[in-house]
């Protein structure tokens, strides 16, 4: 695949990047779709498990890179499906924190367990030294970004 005069496509690095990221959500997705999740809902309900005392929505949507709206409509979700509760902290009326409840535990290690089990699938093609590689790089490039 030639882009334009340039390098072909297939060389661009935020092109495979990109690629290879889909690949790797769309069979996540597909693994946490037996536990009534997707990625995103997987991601605030694994954050909101880190953690005995919850976190607040506006640092999920940090860490996550998304917009504050689309982080409470996850919570929703979650909420509604009784795997998180929203809880206001001693003396901030403004903040809420995401808890995850004993089955939001439960359905989060079932969940980790089979999108782990999935993504073997896109990352089987790599060996444990270069996933961590992988895994250094990844985290710098993310954490850099701010």
């Amino acid at each position: 695949m030639e882009v334009g005069m340039g390098r072909p496509l297939a060389d661009d690095l935020g092109f495979l990047l990109s690629r290879a990221s889909g690949q790797v959500v769309r069979v996540t997705n597909a693994a946490l779709a037996d536990h009534g999740l997707r990625v995103r809902q997987y991601s605030v309900l694994a954050l909101a498990c880190e953690t005995e005392d919850g976190i607040s929505q506006r640092e999920v949507a940090a860490v996550l890179g998304l917009d504050p709206s689309q982080v409470v409509l996850l919570v929703d979700e979650l909420a509604a499906a009784g795997l998180v509760e929203r809880q206001a902290p001693e003396g901030d009326r403004r903040t809420r924190l995401v808890v995850a409840t004993a089955r939001g535990r439960g359905v989060r290690e079932a969940a980790r367990q089979d999108a782990d089990a999935a993504v073997e699938g896109p990352l089987g093609l790599i060996g444990e030294a270069e996933r961590e590689r992988l895994r250094d790089v990844l985290t710098r490039i993310w954490t850099a970004g701010g």
